[in-house]
């Protein structure tokens, strides 16, 4: 893994574009271009649903600030400017015994942690896990999640046109995998925000393993993530398939496994040195060049990935190819 740091170094104006994963950003600024929706609804959650959160949480959680979980206070505002967010959202502690965080409201989002995460982490952890949820309200992810989920709805409610069942399921599992992917987004904004991506690691293992990792080998951990990828035959991966369809996260195995090559193959180092997108670049935005960043990710995960059904379908991909290729040239 790079080289950790002690003192995160802060990242004046970065976009959330550094961190959003290029599946999700790809999504992100699709949706941005309907512009005048997102503000129609934002209108409507704010006028009672978002209250409704806001009195939830003020009425059942404790407000953290400088006089309630005042340390975990300070590392909130740490993280806030390493991400250079000059109001961070209003930040709760609810009690639950798991190890967790939530990012909800349109508006003015509200972030809350679990009593867990505050017991059970360590502070470059509990960084993680606050800049984590920090990258999804400035990526917008609450507000899109809603947008989405209404469309959603209303096809739902149009059950009877010819997209049929099958259709909806596609359009359910498309909506999964986009929730999927931007949790990778906020994975890189959380390892942005502690810069230790070891810290970003045990926070994974403690999400699959409890909080206690005195009997747990990272590297053996991340071993796990490869044979979850590469092991078994075309029946573990079609069972993968399916244990993914409705699951709004990756298994935490495989979040470590990102991260891990996100943080070795160069874009990290890259942002700590200086070089990403502003927000002030923001407007300027190409929905075509996201879309075929996006296409790109998929396909070199697509030649990268060691999956056996993967590993299949690309070795018929390339006999059709030479084929076709001994054809033309008879």
């Amino acid at each position: 893994m790079p080289e950790t740091r002690r003192d995160p170094i802060n990242l004046p104006g970065i976009s959330s574009r550094a961190w959003e994963h290029p599946a999700d950003r790809g999504a992100l600024v699709a949706l941005r271009e309907l512009r005048g929706f997102d503000v129609i609804l934002r209108k409507l959650f704010s006028l009672f649903t978002e209250r409704e959160i806001r009195l939830m949480f003020l009425g059942g959680a404790i407000r953290v600030n400088r006089h309630q979980y005042t340390h975990v206070h300070d590392e909130y505002l740490k993280v806030a400017a390493v991400l250079d967010v000059a109001e961070p959202p209003e930040l709760y502690v609810s009690q639950s015994p798991y190890l967790n965080g939530v990012t909800i409201g349109l508006d003015k989002p509200i972030i809350a942690i679990n009593s867990a995460s505050v017991s059970q982490l360590d502070d470059e952890e509990l960084r993680f896990l606050l800049g984590h949820e920090l990258g999804h309200a400035q990526s917008g992810h609450a507000l899109y999640r809603t947008m989405l989920m209404w469309v959603l709805r209303l096809t739902g409610g149009l059950s009877w046109l010819p997209v049929g069942v099958v259709g909806l399921r596609l359009i359910l599992a498309a909506l999964y995998e986009w929730q999927r992917k931007s949790e990778l987004s906020a994975d890189r904004a959380g390892v942005l925000a502690v810069q230790n991506p070891a810290a970003a690691i045990r926070v994974m293992a403690k999400f699959a393993g409890g909080g206690d990792l005195s009997g747990v080998d990272i590297t053996e951990f991340l071993a796990q993530a490869k044979e979850f990828e590469s092991g078994g035959d075309i029946r573990d991966s079609l069972l993968k398939l399916m244990l993914l369809e409705h699951r709004s996260h990756d298994f935490p195995v495989e979040r470590a496994a990102e991260l891990h090559r996100w943080t070795t193959e160069g874009e990290y180092q890259d942002i700590l040195s200086g070089e990403y997108p502003r927000r002030e670049d923001d407007e300027n935005v190409s929905l075509t060049d996201e879309a075929k960043s996006a296409a790109k990710h998929y396909r070199d995960a697509f030649n990268r990935s060691e999956d056996p059904l993967t590993k299949t379908i690309r070795k018929l991909k390339d006999r059709v190819g030479t084929s076709r290729n001994d054809n033309s040239s008879n």
